[in-house]
């Protein structure tokens, strides 16, 4: 499994979840986190203000604070390449850089796939023919617009 670090500017405390305003956006990310946690994912975070040391011994985040300074954290790294900068990612993004999106149910619930044991459970997917756009039967499948 991936290894995300997420390396934050100096925060009042270990989440930035604290003062007397919230940013919402520290609230959702320290909620990303706990949940990956739970999910068994490897990911942490470090703050600039209490835990410059992981900064110091990280190569990527040393050349990354020596080019954009500490003004350009937050700095996600998964398996010590840079995936995000300036903000700190999504849930969605954090699911997708451990590797744990699935595949989309429009891959996966056709009408050869949706057997009680497939991702689609016990529904019972019917084919909808394709009218217009690139599917339609005036126009040919497209393998190189990935369409059809």
């Amino acid at each position: 499994m991936p290894v995300i670090r997420v390396f934050e500017p100096a925060l009042c405390c270990n989440t930035g979840v604290c003062g007397p305003q919230l940013d919402q956006e520290l609230v959702d990310f320290t909620a990303a986190v706990s949940e990956l946690k739970t999910r068994g994912v490897d990911i942490e975070r470090a703050n600039l203000a209490s835990e410059p040391s992981q900064f110091a011994h990280n190569p990527v985040v040393v050349n990354f604070l020596r080019t954009a300074g500490s003004e350009g954290l937050p700095l996600t790294l998964v398996d010590d390449v840079t995936v995000l900068t300036g903000r700190h990612p999504r849930l969605e993004e954090l699911e997708r850089y451990a590797g744990l999106t699935d595949t989309s149910r429009t891959e996966c619930c056709s009408s050869d796939t949706a057997t009680p044991s497939s991702c689609c459970g016990s529904q019972t997917i019917l084919p909808v023919p394709a009218v217009g756009g690139c599917c339609d039967s005036t126009n040919a499948p497209s393998t190189e617009s990935g369409c059809c």
